[in-house]
């Protein structure tokens, strides 16, 4: 069963031109149309995006029918964090709170999503998504907080699981964590290099991979893209990247 991931940090949905145009994030997330979306940077009722709440705006604006949003940061008016939207049922869903010390708010929402695209084959896919901070000791002490919470340190390492978000690790330092401890596979690793990542920022002209998609389980990799509209140059300072997996395990009942 096919299922397209797409992770995408919008950035308020102002553009490198500084302007709030969240139809150009719409434009391309229409585009590419994928079954499960991860978001980071999604205001909510915050002035410099019309107040408006983002995440249900996008939702509805692309017919996704269900969507969690886990805030993180809050404004003197408005907050912001992340949003899941998807296709499929939302199960369950709750906020990991990952900040370290007195740093910038940070988190990892948590979403149990139930892909059915064959009737009465429904398969249930772990899917974390997260923004993380920007020193390298504190992205290390954020995956141990992340690691130690309930909502992961429960999973049955064989469940179908996605960790994903803008990790903000220029030099891969996060990798072998994921790889040789968490045994995850990286579905945007071009190379077999830890620095062969696909890169996303800035997105005018791509430097660092700093947008990425960890997975294990019951999933096999089809394929991963960056963004390659035109638009997506100045929609965010961000470029979104797509992965397209098969799910192949046993089906819930």
């Amino acid at each position: 069963m096919h299922v397209k991931v797409l992770t995408y940090n919008i950035h308020r949905a102002i553009g490198v031109d500084r302007r709030f145009r969240p139809e150009r994030i719409v434009e391309i997330l229409a585009h590419h149309d994928a079954d499960v979306v991860l978001l980071q940077e999604v205001d909510e009722g915050a002035p410099r995006s019309r107040e408006l709440d983002l995440a249900r705006e996008l939702a509805g604006m692309l017919d996704y029918a269900h969507y969690a949003v886990g805030h993180n940061v809050s404004l003197r008016r408005g907050r912001y964090g992340n949003a899941t939207l998807s296709r499929y049922p939302i199960l369950r869903e709750r906020n990991i709170d990952l900040t370290v010390d007195s740093r910038k708010r940070r988190g990892c929402q948590h979403a149990t999503i139930r892909v059915e695209k064959i009737p009465g084959h429904p398969h249930d896919l772990e899917v974390f998504n997260m923004h993380l901070g920007l020193s390298a000791r504190e992205r290390a002490r954020q995956i141990g907080l992340l690691v130690r919470s309930g909502e992961f340190s429960s999973l049955d390492p064989d469940l179908a699981c996605l960790v994903g978000g803008d990790f903000n690790d220029w030099r891969s330092l996060l990798h072998p964590i994921f790889t040789e401890i968490l045994d995850f596979r990286c579905a945007t690793q071009r190379r077999h290099t830890y620095n062969g990542t696909i890169k996303t920022y800035p997105s005018f002209s791509p430097r660092g991979g700093l947008d990425r998609i960890y997975f294990r389980g019951p999933l096999r990799l089809l394929g991963a893209r960056g963004c390659r509209l035109g638009i997506s140059k100045v929609a965010s300072d961000h470029l979104p990247i797509i992965v397209d997996f098969d799910v192949h395990g046993p089906h819930r009942s």
